[in-house]
C-alpha cells in the first residue's frame, strides 16, 4: 500500500516551506511580510530588482505592504547574505537574487541589469586599500547602450 499524500489527509502541501527553511538557515524570522517578499523575490529564479519594482509586485498580488518596509526587507535580505545590492548611482540600487561571483552589464535605455559570470573578467591589479582596510568585494558594472 502507498503512503497517502498530503492533500489524501486533507492538508495541502506547505508551498512556503522552502522559504520558510530559507530565512531561518539566514537567521530571519519568517514572518508574513518576509515570506510572501521572499516568495516574489526567489521563487522566478536569479533576477535583479528595485524596491520599488518589488513594491508594485507585492500591490500587484495583493501583499499590503509600504515602501519602507520593502526597503527594511531588501536591506535585512543582504545583511543576511540572501541578496545582493548593486549600487548604479547614489540613490539607484537593484537587488540582486544571484549572490555569487559574478559583475552585471547595466543598459542604461531600459535600466536593466544583466550578469556577467566573474571568470569573464580578470582584473590586473587592486590597488593597496588604504591601512586597517581589506578589500571585501569588487564589483564591475559596463555600461552599455544600443548601437545605432
Amino acid at each position: 500500500m502507498s503512503k497517502p499524500s498530503p492533500s489524501q489527509h486533507g492538508t495541502q502541501a506547505r508551498p512556503f516551506a522552502p522559504i520558510v527553511q530559507r530565512l531561518r538557515q539566514a537567521g530571519l524570522r519568517p514572518t508574513r511580510q518576509r515570506l510572501c517578499l521572499a516568495r516574489l523575490l526567489f521563487e522566478p529564479g536569479d533576477r535583479h530588482v528595485t524596491a520599488e519594482q518589488l513594491h508594485s509586485q507585492a500591490n500587484a498580488a495583493r501583499v499590503e505592504v509600504s515602501l519602507a518596509t520593502i526597503y527594511n526587507t531588501l536591506h535585512q535580505f543582504t545583511a543576511a547574505g540572501l541578496l545582493r545590492e548593486v549600487v548604479i548611482e547614489p540613490g539607484r540600487s537593484y537587488f540582486d537574487t544571484n549572490v555569487s561571483n559574478h559583475h552585471h552589464f547595466f543598459l542604461e535605455e531600459d535600466g536593466a541589469l544583466m550578469d556577467i559570470p566573474g571568470e569573464h573578467i580578470a582584473l590586473a591589479q587592486l590597488p593597496a586599500p588604504p591601512a586597517g582596510l581589506k578589500v571585501s568585494r569588487v564589483d564591475v558594472v559596463v555600461r552599455v547602450t544600443r548601437k545605432g
